[in-house]
């Protein structure tokens, strides 16, 4: 009976973090119809719709709301983590140069970040720093990429 009951409260607030995440979702999703012609290819990983093959913008992956759109072909691939960026851009120590991280994994932090902070998400993103290795989402979503555990970024 508690099983059951744990499956329900998952359900209903996986139901409830895609409603408050629908502004977000929509637009994005919009943004994927509109590459389909162009050769954006569709598939779903977990709570996420990933559009791979996205011919337009930067190279990597961009998520928001619960759809996830790249350039590249899958999601499956390591790729350098934000701090390893960081410390190739400031001559750190080649510890941090190399560590790379499952895009995948790191996108599917940024999907549940959303689903907890719905609209109020890209705030909290740009507040925290933006687009770098300071920004503790960013943190929070490579650590999930390498250990599988806390996409939430510590305060």
């Amino acid at each position: 009976m508690a099983a059951s009951l744990r499956r329900l409260a998952r359900a209903i607030s996986g139901v409830a973090g895609a409603l408050w995440a629908l502004p977000l979702t929509a637009p994005m999703l919009v943004m994927g119809l509109m590459a389909w012609p162009f050769g954006a290819r569709f598939s779903t990983l977990g709570p996420m719709l990933v559009v791979t093959r996205f011919p337009f913008g930067p190279m990597g992956a961009l998520a928001l709301g619960q759809v996830v759109l790249s350039r590249l072909p899958t999601l499956d691939l390591r790729v350098p983590s934000y701090r390893a960026r960081d410390a190739a851009r400031r001559d750190s120590p080649a510890l941090f140069r190399t560590e790379r991280v499952h895009l995948g994994r790191h996108e599917l932090a940024h999907v549940r970040q959303a689903l907890v902070l719905g609209p109020l998400f890209p705030f909290a993103y740009l507040i925290s720093g933006g687009i770098s290795a300071r920004n503790r989402f960013e943190r929070a979503a490579d650590r999930y990429a390498r250990s599988g555990r806390g996409w939430w970024p510590e305060w």
